[in-house]
């Protein structure tokens, strides 16, 4: 069962933590199932704006998200840094296109604090929290409550190859 990282018991949490446009974000790292170079993307017709379209990893398909585009932070400039960060997020496999992956970081619960309240907004839900880590503000995504309703049907689609 999945602990609620903003309780009052303190225990560790680790993060894949990467970097979007100058902010830095974490995903726990028990729903990263990989790390991959930039690979060729095969567009696909009427795909939501942020998702750039799919591809085959050994033999799945794989829909491939621009987080920039999704956050509307503009379109990421593909770079020798430029990762995919492959996920389960509800049930499908979704890779995340990010500028730079940064570390494998782990740190006490006590360091995270709940969103502030500037971040109230219709994708404020998906931030669980904000780490200070080393003189750095890590905003720590839910992945799990990123995409919903026609957004989650649609990554289906795109995984099933529809």
């Amino acid at each position: 069962m999945e602990k609620d990282i903003l309780t009052s018991d303190v225990y560790e949490i680790q993060l894949v933590v990467f970097k979007l446009a100058k902010e830095f974000y974490g995903i726990e790292i028990s729903s990263v199932q990989e790390i991959i170079k930039i690979q060729d993307i095969t567009r696909v017709p009427k795909a939501p704006g942020f998702v750039e379209g799919v591809i085959n990893l050994r033999g799945k398909i794989v829909p491939i998200v621009d987080l920039r585009r999704r956050f509307e932070l503009g379109q990421t400039e593909r770079t020798k840094d430029t990762r995919v960060i492959v996920v389960e997020t509800s049930g499908n496999i979704v890779g995340f296109i990010v500028d730079l992956v940064t570390e494998i970081l782990r740190f006490s619960s006590d360091s995270l604090e709940p969103p502030p309240p500037i971040f109230s907004g219709i994708d404020a839900e998906y931030i669980k929290g904000v780490a200070k880590v080393d003189e750095r503000l890590i905003v720590l995504l839910d992945i799990n409550l990123m995409f919903k309703g026609e957004e989650e049907e649609g990554l289906k689609m795109l995984e099933a190859g529809k």
